[in-house]
């Protein structure tokens, strides 16, 4: 029975990371509903979280990898070799390597604060407050399920990266989606659909890896036993797989203008969670 829940939790992990449904809250919801189901287990949720966050970012990079190496490549080629400085290709990368960085600085220090005085911890005990912020991330999505965009990679501003960046830090409340606050926001300044898709998840890789070395010296301190191990491996397994295969389904939606599924789920899921639990 305990290799079932760290399988579920794994699973939903992994199948609500990349899409705008927000993977913490959901994790919540269902540690109440398990709960109850399952209730003379014991589960660290904070481990399970890192570990399970760590199978999600290995499938995203994994997803990203080509668009990845281009980016690195072409910044490193913009610094190290001059002739290569002129080529518009070299530019736009490199400029977008910057903005990348700039996105992440806002919830990089604001979430490293949330974290060290424990600022959003009392709300992740009441189950309603989640409930309704997956309404308002519902409101979010139904807002901007119309826009299309005219703004591709090269005409992100540094005014831009920086308001997203400050959309991503709207979800370290427990229940708003991380790819939702991030894609609303890149809509919002004008960035057509793929490339709102692609600046949300490039900005996911730099947290990640934060708080994965935050989450690493946390583990550091633990005593697990090997049974422990393998359940958390089996979670993070299920969190990758199913990770990479929203991702792939995540990315034709957005190209298809199709995110008010999303609103709508949200909203639902949001009010049964608010009335019921």
């Amino acid at each position: 029975m305990k290799i079932i829940e760290y399988l579920i939790l794994g699973f939903i992990q992994g199948i609500t990371e990349p899409i705008p449904v927000s993977s913490s809250g959901h994790i919540l919801i269902f540690k109440a509903l398990l709960g109850n189901v399952f209730g003379n287990i014991k589960i660290d949720y904070e481990v399970l979280a890192t570990l399970t966050n760590f199978g999600s970012f290995i499938a995203i990079l994994l997803f990203f990898r080509k668009d990845i190496i281009r980016l690195v490549g072409a910044f490193f080629t913009f610094i190290f070799n001059k002739r290569k400085r002129k080529d518009e290709n070299t530019k736009i990368n490199y400029k977008y390597c910057w903005y990348i960085v700039v996105g992440s600085i806002p919830v990089g220090i604001l979430g490293l604060l949330v974290e060290k005085l424990d600022i959003f911890d009392f709300l992740e005990e009441n189950i309603k407050f989640v409930g309704l912020m997956l309404v308002v991330t519902s409101l979010f999505l139904y807002l901007i399920k119309d826009f299309k965009g005219f703004k591709d990679k090269a005409d992100i501003t540094f005014k831009d990266a920086l308001l997203i960046g400050f959309a991503q830090v709207i979800a370290l409340i427990p229940g708003i989606s991380r790819s939702g606050a991030t894609i609303v926001g890149s809509m919002y300044r004008g960035l057509n659909r793929e490339t709102a898709f692609n600046f949300s998840f490039m900005l996911y890789l730099p947290v990640s890896i934060a708080t994965g070395l935050l989450g690493v010296l946390d583990l550091m301190e633990l005593n697990l036993s090997v049974s422990e191990v393998i359940y958390y491996l089996l979670a993070t397994f299920m969190a990758f797989i199913f990770t990479y295969l929203a991702t792939a389904w995540f990315n034709k939606v957005v190209k298809q203008g199709k995110l008010a599924y999303f609103s709508i789920y949200c909203l639902i899921v949001g009010i049964l969670v608010v009335i019921f639990l």
